[in-house]
């Protein structure tokens, strides 16, 4: 017989307000000490053309970089936060930060629905608000913070379907994860976990499956509009963009391998430009009909890259340990960090990381953590793969470890978290 949950705790207007503007109040701090006005991020002006474009012309570019066109979530985002002038950093910074701060206010609340414990819920929710990689990638143009609240109302809202049942929720749901697609294209590979709520125990087979298939239905029906764009535009099947190619050679092509090697950021450097220069030659020698389909084109940088790790087993193990330790190494890149700081945050996420490890363990939802355990690897995966970043990790890993790391502290530092892990 399955146990009877407790009713989810209300966190109530005063405590979500509390969270969400305390968390905006550093993103800002953090803005006002790296400038309003100045933009570090490297791929911040293809956000700002793709925005401006939609501002101009109404349409959304075929390219925002030379060989190449990005998802269209953060553009739209830009575009419709700064009222039509996305070329106002100051206000596109503002409107990240803030959309980095509601993040903070959804990890409270998957906390409360999960764990069922209103303190253990706000904690959560500081701990996120604080949360040094979080800060960091909200207060610059990037597309990780609209990703990230997008992401997280997703599992929100699969969940609240599961629990009750509901399959307008399981929709809604749905939609979210197509949002986060059009925002960062890496979350069609989790579109199957959409597919989660069909194993839940408590409720019969048939229920379950129309869970699952409203969240489907929810993904397919926001998602469809876009990709029938593309296809109209491109006249091939696009379902978000034409990116996968290009990134995958860069990270998969013998030019990649000096980049392993750098021991400092004038090697890294010296070695990117290498790969880059490496990568345009080869477009460039392609056929101009190649070059002209985006499709055809990200495919054909695809087989590029295969061909030569089939060519060298060695390689490809280098590669791939290479990307799985930038995704799973727990302090900044040294080359790029001071040492302090490099020190302070690897202890904080070397601490994280454990005490994660020890709230999945203990968790009395034992679906929802395999559910959880299910989507870190299938993110970790997809990235080591394709891409892997540190930023990528943040967005998609840092929340869900903070869930379980609040749930760890609680279960080793009060006595009521042990009384409940010995019950």
């Amino acid at each position: 017989m399955t146990t009877a949950l407790p009713g989810v705790p209300r966190l109530g207007r005063a405590t979500c307000a509390a969270i969400f503007f305390g968390a905006l109040a550093l993103r800002i701090a953090v803005i006002a000490l790296t400038g309003f006005s100045t933009v570090r991020f490297a791929d911040a002006p293809s956000y700002q053309l793709g925005a401006g474009a939609l501002v101009e012309t109404g349409r959304y570019p075929l390219r925002t970089d030379p060989y190449l066109f990005r998802p269209p979530g953060y553009a739209f985002f830009l575009a419709a936060a700064t009222l039509g002038h996305p070329d106002a950093i100051p206000a596109a910074k503002v409107a990240t930060a803030a959309t980095g701060a509601l993040g903070a206010v959804l990890v409270a609340a998957l906390s409360a629905r999960i764990f069922r414990r209103r303190g253990l819920a706000i904690a959560a929710g500081a701990l996120a608000a604080a949360h040094p990689t979080l800060v960091f990638v909200s207060t610059d143009l990037q597309s990780e913070p609209l990703f990230v609240a997008l992401l997280l109302s997703a599992g929100y809202l699969l969940l609240a379907a599961t629990d009750r049942p509901s399959s307008n929720l399981a929709v809604l749901a749905g939609a979210s994860l197509a949002l986060a697609a059009l925002t960062r294209s890496s979350a069609l590979a989790l579109a199957p976990l959409l597919l989660a709520p069909f194993w839940d125990r408590r409720y019969p087979r048939r229920a379950n499956a129309h869970i699952a298939f409203s969240a489907l239905l929810g993904f397919g029906l926001t998602l469809a509009p876009w990709t029938l764009r593309n296809v109209l535009v491109f006249h091939e099947l696009l379902v978000v963009n034409d990116g996968a190619g290009y990134v995958f050679y860069g990270r998969n092509a013998d030019a990649a391998l000096p980049m392993t090697r750098a021991r400092d950021r004038v090697e890294l450097q010296r070695a990117t430009d290498a790969l880059e220069a490496t990568r345009t030659a080869l477009i460039l020698a392609l056929p101009e009909a190649v070059r002209n389909s985006p499709g055809e084109l990200s495919r054909a940088l695809t087989r590029a890259a295969l061909a030569e790790r089939r060519a060298d087993p060695r390689g490809t193990v280098r590669l791939l340990a290479w990307k799985a330790w930038e995704w799973l190494r727990p302090y900044p890149d040294p080359r790029f960090w001071p040492r302090p700081t490099v020190i302070a945050i690897g202890a904080y996420l070397t601490a994280v990381f454990l005490l994660a490890g020890i709230g999945l363990a203990r968790a009395p939802r034992t679906g929802v953590s395999a559910f959880c355990l299910v989507f870190l690897a299938a993110a970790m995966i997809f990235h080591v793969v394709l891409e892997t970043n540190w930023r990528y990790r943040t967005a998609n890993w840092d929340p869900v470890l903070l869930l379980y790391a609040s749930f760890g502290a609680w279960t080793l530092l009060t006595a009521r978290g042990r009384k409940a892990c010995a019950a």
